[in-house]
């Protein structure tokens, strides 16, 4: 079983920055060969991917509406992933999800993790 916490979400005016943080507890995630991802779902909207990093940390994924904006990064020796957010939009407003999927390649539907955190709330004002 792996154990995921975000932080790092909150209130932040658009043209801002935010870093995202997930910690990872229970089986080592770099040597199950784990892809991290990370999610969002806005109020009313189903929930959506936003990048993934493979095992190694080697290749990045991001989906079409962040790239150029946001960095995902993971420190294996600390089970941790990273999500920095910069240049915010009003629109990349939502609960910020964490995910595990055990991978080689870089997962992207939510159907391919199998852990996820309790997620964290991001609210970018205009």
């Amino acid at each position: 079983q792996v154990q995921l916490v975000e932080s790092g979400g909150g209130l932040v005016q658009a043209g801002g920055s935010l870093r995202l943080s997930c910690a990872a507890s229970g089986r080592t995630f770099s040597s199950d060969l784990m892809a991290m991802g990370w999610f969002r779902q806005a109020p009313g909207k189903e929930r959506e991917f936003v990048a993934v990093a493979g095992w190694s940390g080697g290749s990045t994924y991001y989906a079409d509406s962040v790239k150029g904006r946001f960095t995902i990064s993971r420190d294996n020796a600390k089970n941790t992933v990273y999500l920095q957010m910069n240049s915010l939009k009003p629109e990349d407003t939502a609960v910020y999800y964490c995910a595990a999927a055990r991978s080689v390649g870089l997962p992207r539907g939510n159907g391919d993790y199998a852990y996820w955190g309790q997620g964290t709330q991001v609210t970018v004002s205009s």
